[in-house]
Order: structure tokens, then C-alpha cells, then sequence
């Protein structure tokens, strides 16, 4: 009995070989599309691991800091702090923008992060260093995670403030897979807010011409109008940690009572950033997985039928000695899967070596995407080989003499 993917292997083994590779490179973008959708679940929940946080507090009737625009007062820390329950709270800011190097002309999409003073272990600080050390001092220092592509000692330019980099992390990412910076507080709370000198000069001169607040004998007022506008007394978030024996749920729903402010609970916030924010991409990969799985399944079946017509001769033979329908079904359906096979092969080999290392998003590669995807070609190849099936069968015995 002859094997049909043998005889192509045998006979025409370049044809089916690089067949069988571009059949994998589309596998290989298949796996990595899905690898993608896991990067930026991971991305979240890195995000939220990171913050060493229980609760956020934010702005009320809003989603929180990643999701949308979040401003409380810096002050509003101490309060929280004294509540039942309570263990730990921390001021925190974030502003995604470029920042550049300040040498270079190349600019570096991260997220600036404002971290309360204190030492390793304070909510919102980078949990561990790959070198260099935390911060110390209370302004222009920073530590970068390493996707930046800062080198410690370098000076990094964040408005009109130099930065140099004393400590590099790894994995320190926002949800969009940005990498983050951090500073000090309250180098991040002017850099949110700040205005240019020209801008500075402008609010300046609309304030002192307002006679509300330049009155005759009363020139103190004005000087303590424009410092007000020159600080920034809001923080987009409160990172809080709960003590030991006490329910999140309990400690959150006291401070929205008591302080009328929102707060969500880990769980809560994973469902925001997983089910709010990554839910258009979600929606949009899958598109992408079930068009290439389209596409691959018309490749296949083009694929295998082509070649199976090349075979119609050894089709008939095998007709004209008396092979049943259901052998030489088996036969397509074998090359068929081979063919599958091999796809496989090289487009896992792909999705790992070649494009998820040089993708800019983080690309997660799970074992089980990598079975359910095994077993997804491999009924793609199946279901495919039936146009090739249905031609054979249809072969008349007689061509196997050229008739």
C-alpha cells in the first residue's frame, strides 16, 4: 500500500517541504496573535502585582488611574491611614509620555510614576532592582525598567528636569506594555501639571489684572494666589494595603462611606484593565485568529487538492486492484495531517525563536494555547482534505490504463 504523503515527501519532497513552511510562518503569526492577547492580560496584572496595593482610592465616579483621569489630594493619605483595617497608604501619580535622553534626539514612550518617599516594600515602589539601587533623595533621581533602554547613570530629560537613572527594574510595565519610570512624588506632581515659561508668564499676568484678586492694599493676596497656582496638590491615586485578618471588601466599603471617595479591590481592578480597557483588543485578535484560521483552511484544501490531483493515476490503480473508498480517504486524510504536521513544527519554532522576541509588545506563549492550537490544525486539516476526497472518489478506475 502506498502513502501519498510518502511518495510527495520522496518524489517531490521540495515542494511539500516548503509548502509545509509557509504553512507554518502562518501558524507561527496564528500562535503569536495569541500570544499577544496573554502579553497584555499579563501586562494588567504585572501592573497591579507590581503596585503592592489591596485597594486603590481614587476620584470618585471614576475608573482609577489606568483606565481614565483620577485627582485626589495629596493629603487626603493621612485620613485613610487611621481607618480600621488599614496597614499601609501611599500617595501615587502616573503620566504615560516621552521622555528623552539627554543626548539623544530619540524619544521613549514610558509611564512616569510618582512614588511616595520611603524605602524598598512602599506601595507603588518597584518590588526588586536587576542593578543599581532605589531612590533616596527626594528629587531628580529615577528608576527605569530595562525595556527603555536607559543605562544607569544616564541623565533622562522629563519636562524641563534632568533625571539621572540610579536603578533599573524589569517587568515594570503599564497596561499598554509601556515601560515604567519612576521618580520622586513630587518631581512627578509638577511634571504633570507643569506649563511652560511662556504660559507661566501668561496665567501670571490674567491673575494680577483680575481685581478680585490684585486689591488696593491687599498685595499679600495676589502673592498667595499665584504660589497656589504654581503647586500641585493632587495625586491620582491612594495605593493601600490592608492588615492581616481583615476582608478588602469590608476595609473599601468603610472608606467610600466615610470618605466619599471610590475605591476598588485587586479583583475589581483586574476586571477594569482584563474586561474594560483590553476588551477592544480582545475583540479585535480574535477577529485576526478566526480570519487566518479561514485562510489557512483554504490554503490547506488548495494545497491538498492540487496534489491530490497530481496523484490521479495511483488514485485509479488503487481503485482498479480494489482498495475500499474509506483507505484511500485515509490516505488524503494522512497527507493531509502531515502536512499539518510539519506546519506545526515550524510555526511553533517561529512563534518562539523568531517572532516573539523581536514583537515590541510583551508575547506570551502558554502551553495550553499551544495544545488547543495543535489540535485546531490539525482539524483545519482534516475538514480541508474534503474537496480533495470527494475528487477521488469521483477517479474512474479506467484512467489508471489512460483511459
Amino acid at each position: 500500500m502506498i502513502s501519498l504523503a510518502g511518495r510527495d515527501i520522496m518524489h517531490s519532497w521540495g515542494k511539500f517541504v516548503f509548502t509545509a513552511m509557509g504553512l507554518g510562518l502562518l501558524i507561527g503569526v496564528t500562535l503569536s496573535m495569541a500570544g499577544i492577547y496573554r502579553g497584555m492580560v499579563d501586562d494588567a496584572k504585572v501592573l497591579l502585582d507590581n503596585s503592592g496595593a489591596d485597594l486603590w482610592v481614587v476620584q470618585k465616579d471614576t475608573l482609577g488611574p489606568y483606565a481614565e483621569s483620577s485627582s485626589i489630594y495629596d493629603d487626603i493619605w493621612r485620613e485613610i491611614r487611621g481607618m480600621p483595617g488599614v496597614k499601609q497608604t501611599a500617595n501615587i501619580t502616573y503620566l504615560t509620555m516621552q521622555v528623552r535622553k539627554s543626548k539623544e534626539e530619540r524619544d521613549v514612550r514610558v509611564m512616569v510614576t510618582g512614588v511616595t518617599p520611603g524605602e524598598a516594600g512602599t506601595p507603588g515602589w518597584p518590588p526588586y532592582l536587576v542593578a543599581g539601587r532605589q531612590i533616596t533623595r527626594s528629587h531628580y533621581e529615577a528608576v527605569a525598567d530595562i525595556a527603555s533602554g536607559f543605562k544607569l547613570g544616564e541623565h533622562i530629560q522629563i519636562r524641563r528636569n534632568q533625571y539621572t537613572v540610579v536603578g533599573l527594574t524589569r517587568r515594570m510595565v503599564s497596561s499598554n506594555g509601556d515601560p515604567m519610570v519612576f521618580i520622586p512624588l513630587k518631581d512627578a506632581q509638577e511634571a504633570q501639571f507643569l506649563k511652560d515659561n511662556d504660559a507661566i508668564r501668561e496665567q501670571r499676568r490674567r491673575t494680577a489684572e483680575n481685581p478680585a484678586f490684585n486689591q488696593p492694599g491687599m498685595p499679600v493676596l495676589l502673592d498667595t494666589v499665584i504660589a497656589s497656582q504654581s503647586t500641585n496638590p493632587y495625586v491620582n491615586a491612594i495605593l493601600v494595603r490592608i492588615e492581616t485578618g481583615h476582608a478588602p471588601e469590608e476595609v473599601a466599603e468603610s472608606i467610600r462611606r466615610w470618605k466619599r471617595l471610590t475605591v476598588y479591590t485587586r479583583d475589581q481592578m483586574e476586571e477594569i484593565l482584563v474586561g474594560k480597557l483590553i476588551a477592544t483588543s480582545a475583540k479585535q485578535i480574535a477577529m485576526f485568529l478566526v480570519i487566518l484560521s479561514i485562510v489557512s483552511s483554504v490554503i490547506v484544501a488548495f494545497i491538498i487538492y492540487t496534489l491530490t490531483l497530481g496523484k490521479i493515476r495511483e488514485i485509479a490503480v488503487l481503485k482498479l486492484i480494489g482498495t475500499k473508498n474509506r483507505t484511500i480517504i485515509g490516505l488524503i486524510v494522512q497527507q493531509s495531517i502531515a502536512l499539518g504536521l510539519i506546519g506545526f513544527v515550524v510555526g511553533k519554532i517561529s512563534a518562539t525563536l523568531l517572532m516573539a522576541p523581536i514583537f515590541p509588545k510583551y508575547v506570551l506563549l502558554e502551553p495550553l494555547d499551544s495544545v488547543l492550537g495543535f489540535i485546531a490544525v490539525i482539524m483545519i486539516c482534516i475538514l480541508s482534505s474534503i474537496i480533495a476526497i470527494r475528487v477521488a472518489l469521483k477517479v474512474d478506475p479506467a484512467e489508471a490504463i489512460g483511459g
